[in-house]
């Protein structure tokens, strides 16, 4: 029942950004350069966990990063990030309705170092998060 609940948080979000990706090429057809209006959402940086060490990871100023790949784990995760004022971390977590993977939100322009630790698992992964300006 667990993977269900997740299965389908995954198959919305993926019809969400679906839905997004078409909405835009319709309205940017002919247009390379279209960017999201006001209104529109864009979907979150995926990252997958077992991927991502020893990299460098771009996010602009008004998105996320969303940590995928750990589905037995995924609320054991924690983080120390170096430089607190450019991002912060969100644990994953399971409200009974949905679960939710643990992510990165960008609080300003800059660049830091970022550790995970799984505490069930003992894996850890370093990377970096460079916060660019909005689009």
């Amino acid at each position: 029942m667990f993977r269900r609940r997740r299965a389908s948080v995954l198959v919305a979000a993926i019809g969400v950004a679906g839905a997004l990706a078409f909405s835009g090429c319709a309205a940017g057809a002919g247009d390379e350069t279209a960017e999201p209006t006001d209104g529109d959402v864009l979907p979150p940086i995926m990252v997958q966990l077992d991927e991502v060490d020893g990299t460098t990871v771009e996010v602009p100023l008004d998105n996320v990063i969303v940590l995928q790949g750990d589905d037995e784990t995924y609320t054991a995760w924690e983080a120390d990030i170096a430089d607190e004022s450019v991002a912060e971390f969100t644990p994953g977590r399971d409200d009974g309705s949905a679960s939710f993977d643990p992510g990165i939100t960008p609080l300003k322009v800059g660049s830091t170092e970022v550790t995970l630790d799984n505490s069930e698992t003992g894996d850890s992964v370093t990377f970096t998060v460079d916060v660019v300006e909005a689009g």
